[in-house]
């Protein structure tokens, strides 16, 4: 098996899985601005993939030419399912495949998926075995939290070492707390020290409050762990990743990388997505600078990406 989690550096930086945030145009910019050492797509459902809904849901799993390893997230309640995706992610040339085990939202904890597994250990199971039985090149890793409503490191976090993962991302909250209190990284260190007695082999990745590289490496630097994953630190700091101090952005860069990002997202989409879901990016790219805050308000109040071009061109002057 081609393992590129055991060739990364250390510490190695992760870009979260985040729903409708991370799908290939987000990743492109941030790999022009400050690369992480690994990708994640946004969390797909493998129930919607093998169904009529696979058109809708498909374009989650469109990539560019990255330089980067890029893993595909998956998640949904069928081993099955997870089986046929698995082999479907790895024929479309993606380097791993990721098992959403921690999203916390409800209406996905009802279905028995993501979170809720971590109350179903025999299900998780099955769709950790069924997903390795359809990869045949390519590594599989779970991410998940250390508890449903309270911790269980332990419990769960030494069960799933002991299903032979190639990655485990610890998100360091119980699904209860959601993103509410600050991130237990004390259970760093108990979950490395079992995953030196499970399984070695095992690479950890740390989640929860990191910001930016050198948080990353001062965070790990004691706790046992490979790598760090951030997701809503990159929102305030699009150079989180980067190894150097970074300077920050100027009110141009700002610019142009939006119109960037808002010129590739109308190319790669088209009608596929509605052109709402950019105003997400807008805070993103326009702040920290003069005028921004009433820039803001102007995109906004748009109705289509050549509006809003013209704006933040019309700004430029």
């Amino acid at each position: 098996m081609k393992n590129f989690w055991k060739e990364l550096p250390k510490p190695f930086t992760v870009l979260a899985p985040m729903e409708d945030v991370t799908d290939k145009v987000f990743r492109q910019i941030i790999e022009e601005v400050a690369p992480p050492d690994v990708f994640f797509t946004e969390f797909v459902n493998c129930e919607g993939l093998m169904s009529e809904g696979k058109k809708a849901l498909v374009h989650r799993l469109d990539r560019y030419p990255s330089k980067k390893p890029t893993v595909a997230q998956i998640w949904g309640i069928k081993p099955e399912n997870f089986n046929k995706v698995a082999t479907m992610v790895e024929d479309m040339g993606f380097d791993g495949v990721d098992i959403n085990m921690g999203c916390p939202q409800r209406n996905v904890i009802k279905t028995g998926a993501c979170s809720a597994l971590i109350k179903n250990p025999n299900l998780a199971k099955e769709i950790i075995q069924a997903t390795k039985e359809g990869v045949k090149n390519i590594p599989v890793s779970v991410k998940t939290r250390i508890g449903f409503n309270q911790i269980t490191t332990e419990e769960w976090i030494g069960f799933l070492l002991g299903q032979d993962i190639a990655a485990l991302t610890v998100h360091f909250r119980t699904v209860k707390e959601q993103s509410k209190v600050p991130a237990h990284w004390e259970e760093a260190i108990k979950t490395a020290e079992m995953r030196n007695k499970i399984n070695q082999d095992s690479i950890l990745i740390g989640n929860g409050d990191l910001i930016d590289y050198s948080d990353i490496e001062n965070t790990l630097s004691c706790r046992g762990m490979e790598g760090g994953m951030i997701g809503r630190g990159i929102f305030s700091n699009l150079k989180a990743f980067s190894t150097i101090s970074p300077t920050p952005l100027t009110e141009k860069e700002r610019i142009d990388l939006c119109i960037k990002h808002i010129q590739l997202f109308s190319s790669a989409w088209g009608k596929t997505k509605k052109y709402d879901i950019l105003k997400k990016y807008y805070k993103i790219y326009i702040t920290d600078f003069e005028g921004s805050k009433e820039l803001r308000v102007k995109l906004m109040g748009t109705k289509s990406s050549d509006e809003a071009v013209n704006i933040l061109l019309g700004s430029d002057n």
